[in-house]
């Protein structure tokens, strides 16, 4: 087996691209049949490795998480203020889930849309409605401001949702149920829907655009590369099994990415490490990375998710597509 698999990789060194890279995932693949179900050295890199060829959807396939914990939150959404949001529930594979959702556009048409997954205990929703501090202003209100349909969904766990938090594994099921219910509204543009998220919220956003294609545009701001970077916080499954955590980490994945992302942080102060060790790993050209001057991992949100939503809005008007320049983002207003 491994003549043969040496041999692959040798006849890989003269084919195209697209036929190299067969051939790397077929090698790798080979290898990681040679791993048995016993403690070998080496075998979980190559499972790793293996798992990585074929996609985060295609590993996640099948696959039924441990939780070593079971929490949730138990406590309802807060009912929003008429008129700026509406409280709805949409259906995932856990059960019937809170959501805030901006009211129905005046006028006609399709519009844009974006999911908007919050920082810290991600699985819950709360007050995204009071005018906040732009120095943390994680309500991601220039969204809406701008006319974007917004929608931030609650997921499994939080609040008095069925089901359990799973940290960054289950919640993605999620993500995609709440894009369906967006989808399926008359004045929601399908074809337009973004996918936005802070820190936890950021993770989870990063690797939902490792699962599907499906999003328009996906903006992570402050995520970590590795979900054991929390510390064991948001992750209630077992930090010791390599697969559980692997599965929860978006740096392992970076190849799956099939749609446009854009991954931003504060230079002063936040998950810089992260975004450079996402950076350094990454040679997709479907993403981008973003460290903003004197910004750090809040005083960034007001200033350039308020650039994120006027490239929405322009690209919807047949502007071009949505794209950013460093220059842009370094002198978006304080």
């Amino acid at each position: 087996m491994a003549d043969a698999v040496n041999l692959g990789v040798a006849n890989g060194l003269f084919a195209g691209k697209s036929e190299r890279d067969d051939v790397r995932k077929r090698a790798i693949l080979a290898l990681a049949a040679l791993c048995m179900p016993v403690a070998l050295t080496g075998c979980d890199a190559i499972q790793g490795a293996a798992q990585a060829a074929q996609g985060l959807a295609a590993a996640r396939a099948g696959y039924k998480t441990h939780l070593t914990q079971q929490t949730r939150d138990g406590s309802p959404a807060p009912q929003p203020p008429k008129g700026v949001l509406d409280l709805i529930h949409y259906t995932s594979p856990a059960g019937k889930l809170a959501a805030y959702l901006t009211p129905r556009p005046t006028g006609g048409g399709r519009h844009p849309a974006i999911i908007w997954i919050t920082g810290g205990d991600s699985n819950s929703i709360g007050n995204v409605w009071d005018k906040a501090d732009p120095e943390n202003d994680q309500t991601a209100a220039a969204f809406r401001n701008a006319g974007i349909v917004t929608m931030y969904p609650s997921l499994r766990g939080g609040n008095d949702n069925p089901g359990y938090r799973e940290g960054f594994y289950g919640e993605i099921d999620d993500i995609m149920a709440a894009a369906d219910y967006l989808a399926a509204q008359d004045y929601v543009d399908p074809q337009r829907i973004y996918l936005g998220g802070h820190s936890t919220g950021g993770t989870t956003v990063l690797l939902a655009a490792e699962v599907t294609k499906r999003f328009r545009g996906v903006f992570s701001f402050g995520p970590v590369g590795e979900a054991s970077d929390y510390g064991g916080q948001f992750f209630y499954a077992d930090l010791n099994d390599p697969t559980e955590v692997r599965l929860r980490s978006p740096i392992h994945w970076l190849g799956s990415v099939a749609s446009p992302v854009f991954v931003f942080e504060g230079a002063a102060q936040g998950n810089v490490d992260s975004l450079d060790a996402l950076s350094a790993e990454s040679s997709n050209p479907l993403l981008h990375f973003y460290k903003v001057p004197g910004r750090t991992h809040f005083s960034i949100l007001a200033p350039v998710t308020a650039v994120i939503a006027r490239k929405i809005v322009g690209e919807a008007a047949g502007k071009g597509a949505v794209s950013f320049s460093q220059a842009e983002l370094n002198t978006a207003p304080r």
